[in-house]
């Protein structure tokens, strides 16, 4: 068994800081992979109280206004503060080229996949239930666009949940709980007399996004994982395209977890893959089941874990990173790392 009997989880909307600059680093991901699909793009931002600094190396035939991505991700998140950008990027390291010119892996690293047939989303039901609240909290458009979620889970059932959400001035207290309780908390969680609830516990939230907390890309790599609750090699995913393993490893990982489940080889299954520089072929592939059986054998013949051929296998060439940024990378039926064969 992978998963506790007792655990709490979160997510966050949009337009919490740290995954504005997840947005913004996966959209110019997208716009340099929309001129060049083979861009070698490695971008991260940090933001704070009206600045941006985007910094990283990109080596693309793309021609790309970085600061004009920056400011129109903002806005479309909901934003009307200006920014004032600042970019510091380069191309990407020759020493690095040339392993991931043969085909190898951008970095070495560990990644970690995984997959449960207790949700149709093959996501911990906590976890499941923490980024649903995110996406609806989001949805209601009389609140700000910062927000955060969490939930704990006790044996299956929902302890408690906690919604903190930016809301502006006019409204109260009183009105925004009322109306995450109706709008929100009873149509995701549904009976939630036995648990209990929290909303805005610190009370009024009225700035947020850069105007109170800075962000930096990757500082989410729980919410955009497993909620901590799988183990996890610590490399983000947000601004780096799919020759870096940290993204396109854990990608194939989760694929290959998840047709294990979808088979009934596993009611659980956590598959780890791990690389070195410049190598293709990974220096460790192996995968469990709930009870801890190694079920290597039946991963290993049907996914190539070189990194060009997920590249090929998951169609990782093409603008679909932003839309990944926000409410995890998992789970979502729109991206190909969760069809499973």
């Amino acid at each position: 068994m992978f998963i506790p009997e007792v655990y709490t989880v979160e997510s966050v909307t949009a337009g919490h800081p740290d995954k504005v600059c997840d947005q913004i680093s996966d959209a110019i991901l997208d716009a340099c992979l929309t001129q060049d699909p083979f861009s070698r793009v490695a971008v991260e931002c940090f933001g704070s109280h009206g600045q941006l600094l985007i910094g990283g190396e990109i080596t693309s035939k793309a021609k790309v206004d970085y600061a004009a991505i920056a400011q129109q991700v903002y806005q479309e998140i909901g934003y009307d503060e200006p920014l004032k950008v600042q970019t510091n990027i380069v191309t990407q390291s020759p020493d690095i080229a040339q392993g991931v010119d043969t085909g190898g892996a951008g970095d070495q690293g560990i990644m970690y996949g995984y997959a449960t047939a207790a949700t149709p989303t093959m996501l911990p039901r906590g976890l499941e239930l923490a980024h649903r609240l995110a996406v609806g909290l989001a949805a209601i458009k009389k609140f700000g666009p910062d927000g955060k979620t969490q939930v704990t889970m006790d044996h299956d059932r929902v302890a408690e949940v906690v919604v903190s959400v930016q809301h502006p001035e006019q409204c109260s207290l009183e009105l925004l709980r009322a109306t995450v309780s109706r709008e929100l908390i009873k149509p995701v969680i549904g009976d939630i007399n036995q648990a209990l609830v929290h909303i805005n516990p610190a009370g009024a939230w009225h700035r947020g996004g850069f105007a109170a907390d800075t962000g930096l890309t990757g500082r989410k790599i729980m919410v955009d994982s497993y909620g901590g609750l799988i183990s996890h090699g610590g490399g983000a995913f947000s601004g780096k395209d799919a020759t870096k393993v940290d993204r396109s490893g854990a990608y194939m990982c989760r694929l290959a977890a998840k047709s294990i489940v979808a088979a009934g080889l596993a009611k659980q299954c956590l598959v780890s893959v791990a690389y070195a520089i410049g190598q293709a072929e990974p220096v460790m592939l192996v995968g469990y089941d709930e009870s801890g059986r190694d079920i290597t054998a039946a991963i290993r013949p049907r996914f190539d874990f070189r990194p060009q051929a997920i590249i090929e296998r998951l169609n990782l060439r093409h603008p679909i990173y932003r839309q990944t940024a926000a409410y995890g990378h998992f789970g979502r039926p729109e991206f190909g790392w969760e069809k499973v064969t």
